[in-house]
């Protein structure tokens, strides 16, 4: 029930009272009247004679009553409000930069404050406090200030379009349902730590994005949360542009290694065993020839947890082979794939770029294809890059 409707019902009750047992107060006002009515009535039991002074005296008794209503109305609104607290949503703290770059955070709410991290566009952050036009925000390891015209706050359709709602796998083989159902047939399988992308939540399930199409796994087997890209401090920033030096450096180095091994066989051919076919050796050493050694593999098979380029490999077993033939070591994951190299725009990737997807991952050969060990049913083959979401795509050489 509306307080204010209930507050006005108990003061006419009040007022209500008071005029029915009084003949000389009859145009009294409802709410403050029955003020006034107390000081006449008072005021009469000194000049009335006795009819008039157990008049009063009931006017002080029933206004005691109505009183007493009063309060006990009071005390009921109040235990309903009680019972009934505000629910806050998750995205009611949470702040979207909206700007053309980054925004710097500051040590104060003040741009003279000193620069402590940058919040990136469509990055997000948990404001703590608002101090006059400024917001105090924690994002990642950076905790300052940013101010409020380059944030969007609580709005929760752009805080669940920039964020990603992921189900970290945490069993050593999680079956990924066609339905959510124990007796339902098994789409596909995912190893233990592998990050999917959750594509629906109902009681006891959740459906992930997995190479084989959607699926449902039971809650009791993944971990869920939303990830947000988070601000960067000035330390983390340095670290990064430092490490991205060093890989470069570091795939110069094992290019030029692959392209002198390359050399040395130039005149020969190599044969895996297991398989009667043919396989040139890595040639040169960048993106490119990274994709055409990739491509000879097409055709043979998928197998979960392998990583033989001709016996058969899964998707990252694929990929890991792949660059280990160039002196390149990654790992047996598609989600710990996601942090090798460096990140390019998809705009951007060229052949030998490695493209992560949601339980998946594969290698850019060029013109919108990836080449990739895609399902038992299909093996090692071609498939459009743009066929799903793409998360992030990782470049080596």
């Amino acid at each position: 029930m509306n307080r204010n409707r209930i507050r006005t019902a108990a003061c006419c009750l009040t007022a209500t009272v008071v005029l029915s047992s009084s003949s000389f107060a009859v145009n009294a006002a409802p709410a403050a009247g029955a003020g006034n009515l107390v000081s006449t009535a008072l005021a009469s039991e000194t000049s009335n004679d006795s009819t008039s002074a157990s008049a009063n005296a009931g006017i002080s008794q029933e206004l005691a009553q109505s009183l007493t209503q009063k309060t006990t109305v009071d005390t009921a609104i109040q235990v309903v409000q009680n019972e009934t607290p505000v629910v806050k949503s998750e995205y009611d703290d949470i702040a979207v930069a909206q700007v053309d770059n980054y925004v710097n955070v500051r040590s104060t709410p003040s741009e003279d404050g000193e620069v402590v991290g940058k919040l990136y566009n469509n990055s997000a952050a948990t404001v703590l406090a608002t101090e006059g036009d400024w917001y105090q925000i924690h994002s990642g390891n950076v905790e300052g200030y940013i101010k409020a015209e380059f944030l969007v706050v609580g709005n929760a359709d752009l805080a669940k379009a920039v964020g990603t709602r992921v189900a970290k796998v945490n069993t050593q083989t999680l079956n990924v349902r066609v339905d959510a159902s124990t007796d339902s047939g098994i789409l596909g399988q995912v190893p233990d730590g592998e990050e999917l992308t959750v594509v629906d939540e109902i009681d006891g399930w959740t459906k992930v994005s997995i190479e084989e199409g959607d699926g449902w796994v039971a809650n009791e087997f993944v971990e869920t949360s939303t990830h947000y890209t988070t601000a960067e401090s000035k330390e983390e920033e340095e670290a990064r542009l430092k490490k991205e030096e060093e890989e470069r450096k570091a795939a110069e180095e094992a290019a030029r290694k692959a392209s002198e091994k390359s050399s040395q066989k130039s005149n020969s051919s190599s044969s895996n065993s297991g398989s009667s076919r043919s396989y040139n050796p890595p040639s040169g050493g960048n993106g490119q020839a990274v994709a055409d050694y990739a491509c000879q593999f097409i055709g043979n098979p998928y197998v979960y947890g392998g990583t033989s380029l001709t016996n058969g490999a899964d998707c990252s077993g694929f990929v890991m082979s792949v660059y280990a033939q160039f002196g390149i070591g990654l790992p047996h994951s598609s989600s710990g794939m996601r942090s090798v190299g460096y990140e390019v725009s998809q705009d951007a990737m060229q052949p030998g770029d490695i493209v992560c997807y949601s339980g998946h991952v594969g290698i850019y050969v060029g013109g919108g294809t990836i080449v990739n060990a895609s399902t038992e049913a299909t093996g090692i083959k071609y498939t459009n890059a743009y066929y799903r979401s793409i998360i992030t795509v990782r470049r080596i050489f």
